[in-house]
């Protein structure tokens, strides 16, 4: 179980390393295949709408056949297949494609691993190992920027994202061969359940907003927005932005570590995300009011918001305390489907938000109000949710 851990957490790597990589690529692929800041908007945004769509199937499909056969199949076929139709790409629209396909091979990763632990170890660490897994995993982001950048100077983008491709395919394999699907489990009175029973929880009521709007700023600012921030407003090139990329993406590994214990160390999930949250809602809304501070400044900021936004697992923990046993693995892909909508919803919207901006440093801190409103509303309503750290 262990090794088959091992490379679901590296096929988690990739998940991590295909949502972010377009911010880095950008002037490569405007000039390549035509494709501009808002065309990479709606490409990564389908990324996510994709993935959000994928959750209640991959949910059926852990419950139903188990993490080995549903995410060995979905990641060969979607992230592997996915990856060498993008190296491929002569427009936007197969671009789109692409990041389509490789949504559906990612989607099933994580949830598979949350699925693992939650059926084999005790509740009360499983925010531990889902902060663990999505820290060793966010190397993927750390990938997707400064080393990124090297390799597509290097080697091409193209050459590099089919090799990308070729490894996606070996890590399908290798989960193929070394996961083991745990028991499944019945619920008490005989009946299988459905979405419908968890969405009739009150206790997830207040969770599901937040978990909505939480992860958008990260994803769309480290995913996308920072490249072309850097670029219009500092007139930043590949190596610089790689370097702020590389920057977030550090913190967003830092910040889910740090997340994983502090619900045992102040006997609480829900003040811990919600300060963390604030304080990212403040780093939003100051580089909002200060985008000129410079390069430094901004990338520390930056790095705020990818840090204190880096919640997901302790948000998880949190919803899936209240998830009945037999429903656990629609339950995980429930609350995931919330987090990556969400991204992917605010993903699309933004390139609208930028195009009606009023243009320049001005559309930036548009499109940044854009994402910290409503993290401040998720917050708001988290206030009434109900603690639990059992």
């Amino acid at each position: 179980m262990r090794l088959g851990i091992a490379f679901l957490l590296l096929g988690y790597v990739l998940s991590q390393f295909y949502r972010a990589f377009l911010a880095v690529l950008a002037p490569m692929l405007l000039a390549d295949t035509g494709a501009g800041p808002d065309d990479l908007a709606l490409s990564s945004g389908l990324w996510f709408l994709a993935f959000a769509a994928m959750q209640i199937p991959v949910g059926w499909a852990l419950d139903t056949h188990g993490p080995r056969r549903t995410t060995s199949l979905l990641l060969a076929v979607g992230g592997g297949g996915g990856a060498l139709v993008f190296a491929a790409a002569q427009g936007p629209m197969t671009l789109h494609l692409a990041m389509i396909l490789i949504a559906v091979g990612c989607a099933p990763v994580l949830m598979a691993a949350y699925y693992i632990f939650a059926r084999t170890y005790s509740a009360a660490i499983f925010a531990t190992l889902a902060g663990t897994i999505i820290g060793v995993g966010s190397l993927g982001n750390v990938a997707g920027a400064l080393p990124l950048a090297w390799a597509a100077e290097t080697f091409g983008w193209r050459g590099t994202v089919a090799g990308l491709g070729i490894i996606t395919l070996g890590i399908a394999a290798a989960v193929y061969a070394t996961v083991q699907d745990p028991p499944r489990v019945a619920s008490a009175d005989g009946q299988k359940g459905s979405l419908l029973d968890l969405l009739r929880l009150p206790a997830l009521w207040f969770i599901l907003p937040l978990l909505f709007v939480n992860y958008a700023p990260a994803a769309g600012l480290r995913g996308l927005w920072l490249g072309p921030f850097y670029a219009d407003v500092y007139g930043a090139g590949t190596a610089q932005i790689g370097l702020a990329s590389l920057v977030m993406a550090g913190a967003m590994v830092l910040g889910n570590f740090a997340y994983g214990p502090l619900d045992r160390v102040f006997h609480s999930r829900k003040w811990v995300v919600f300060g963390g949250n604030a304080m990212g809602a403040a780093c939003l809304l100051t580089l909002a009011a200060f985008p000129l501070s410079g390069f430094w400044p901004t990338a520390l900021l930056f790095a705020g918001i990818g840090c204190f936004g880096a919640s997901f697992p302790l948000l998880m923990a949190h919803g899936r305390s209240f998830v009945p046993p037999h429903l656990l693995g629609r339950g995980v892909t429930l609350l995931n489907l919330f987090v990556i909508g969400g991204a992917g919803a605010m993903q699309l919207a933004s390139g609208a938000v930028h195009r009606a901006g009023p243009g320049g440093v001005a559309s930036y801190q548009t499109l940044l109000l854009f994402f910290a409103v409503p993290l401040v509303v998720g917050l708001t309503i988290y206030l009434f949710s109900t603690d639990r750290t059992d």
